[in-house]
């Protein structure tokens, strides 16, 4: 590249960043799982609901009770999710789910005799609660004799949606080419937003200074292409008192490096937090990457329905054109929320009556959309920003399980982060479930509820960030064939 990553404002080609790389050095899923065997089971506390994106067959749990977490700890899997959604929420709150959570895992692990390693699971274009989350869980595992963490791991990277960090620099792909993270739209995120593409530096900038970038170990690919997984445990063993590391990746092969890694880091008696992205997930349970689900092998959904419901709170612009591409699709009926109305106390309830009793309606003949009216409110500040959200979220919500209430859909799917985790858990009641894989490559989660009202309805988690134009409209032909 002619320009430094800070001067860069708008997309440079691929192979500019990815010109010149070590060879990949090949490590197979099965040599991950193999390695892991019998270690701590990894618990996942995801932010939103979008980080099931990239595995298959794995627990899922939206409620944090010691008998819902040895229910997962019982499971055959080495890895399950606590969605805990904190991203929707103030710090204060956030702070306080975790230490909720981790205080039940503790006490559920004990009950089942069995180990567990914590992953924070945060948005590959670096929005949410860092470094609130990993600091709170640090002084909890403290707390409760687990011990402090000697370091904290950030791997940020979504190699099916195009987030790459190489040289410690994190990337998105675009239709243009690779544009540095700080430059995106994410990056001016109302609540979350940085300027820092550099992930050294971004580690500086959320932290306020406290950690000063040339103090964070930087794993490049040099590291673990070259180096390989006794390199990079050595690395890794170096970490103390909480220190930061941050961790390039490309491609699979890369993160089951780290993985193997990990495991050797971590069984010479290293304790580590991860915070990561949903692809580091995959690796670090010893997964391989499947196939997107085929119609044959979509169970039949249980709603009385013929048609779906689609929920859409997102407003990313990219939602916004995977909308119009569905629009030409057809097969739709569709009811707005308007913000304006929901944020009226007095008209709140019946326009979100009103919308729910159209959409219950139109199931006996199309795909019924409801989604939030598409210009961005926003408050004063951060705090006002995510209020606004929790306000029009809650109001989706309220209208999800109305129309439940009225017609189970054949299958629901949730359009958004935010919107996705609150319609799970509160619009259809859905405490536990499997996430059983995806409809298109490496995106858009099937969860198959295993309990309340929703049980037997296919429910589809659906990032705001993801995906090309035609994603939306490519999931419901798929939801529709089978």
């Amino acid at each position: 590249m002619s320009l430094p990553l800070h001067a860069q404002t708008r997309p440079v080609p691929e192979a500019a960043v990815l010109q010149k790389l070590p060879p990949v050095r090949e490590v197979s899923a099965a040599e991950v799982a193999a390695r892991i065997a019998g270690g701590p089971r990894l618990v996942v506390l995801d932010d939103d609901p979008t980080g099931t994106q990239t595995v298959a067959d794995v627990p899922v749990l939206t409620s944090w009770t010691v008998d819902d977490l040895r229910w997962a700890l019982r499971q055959d899997s080495a890895v399950f999710f606590v969605l805990t959604n904190t991203r929707s929420l103030s710090p204060e709150d956030a702070a306080a789910r975790n230490r909720e959570v981790v205080r039940a895992l503790h006490t559920a692990a004990a009950a089942e005799g069995t180990g567990y390693v914590l992953a924070s699971r945060g948005d590959s274009t670096l929005r949410g609660h860092f470094p609130l989350e990993t600091d709170v869980l640090a002084e909890e595992l403290t707390e409760l004799g687990a011990g402090a963490p000697d370091g904290v791991v950030l791997v940020p990277a979504y190699i099916e949606a195009g987030r790459l960090t190489v040289g410690s620099n994190h990337w998105m792909r675009t239709a243009d080419g690779l544009l540095p993270v700080g430059m995106s739209e994410f990056a001016r995120d109302a609540t979350f937003g940085y300027r820092s593409s550099s992930l050294p530096e971004w580690v500086e900038e959320k932290t306020g200074g406290r950690v000063p970038a040339d103090e964070v170990l930087r794993v490049t690919l040099d590291d673990l292409r070259g180096g390989g997984p006794a390199h990079t445990a050595r690395l890794l063993s170096s970490l103390r008192g909480g220190r930061v590391a941050v961790v390039d990746a490309v491609c699979d092969d890369d993160l089951r490096v780290l993985a193997l890694a990990l495991a050797q880091a971590e069984e010479n008696g290293t304790r580590l937090l991860y915070r990561v992205g949903p692809s580091f997930v995959r690796a670090r349970a010893g997964q391989a990457g499947r196939a997107p689900l085929t119609p044959a092998e979509l169970r039949p959904p249980r709603g009385d329905a013929p048609h779906g419901l689609i929920v859409v709170g997102s407003h990313v612009a990219l939602t916004t054109r995977q909308l119009d591409r569905l629009r030409e699709r057809g097969g739709i009926a569709e009811y707005e929320l308007d913000v304006a109305l929901l944020l009226d106390e007095e008209r709140r309830d019946a326009h979100i009556a009103e919308v729910a009793a159209a959409a219950a309606g139109a199931l006996d003949s199309a795909d019924a959309v409801i989604r939030t009216s598409r210009a961005l409110v926003t408050g004063a500040d951060a705090d006002g920003s995510l209020a606004i959200s929790r306000r029009v979220s809650a109001a989706l919500v309220q209208a999800v399980r109305q129309v439940n209430a009225t017609r189970r859909p054949a299958f629901v799917v949730a359009k958004g982060g935010i919107t996705s985790s609150d319609t799970a858990t509160h619009g259809l009641g859905i405490r536990r479930a499997w996430a059983r894989g995806t409809l298109l490559p490496g995106i858009v989660s099937l969860w198959e509820p295993a309990d309340g009202p929703a049980a037997g309805i296919p429910y589809i988690v659906f990032a705001g960030n993801v995906g090309g134009a035609d994603a939306l409209a490519d999931a419901l032909d798929l939801l529709r064939s089978a």
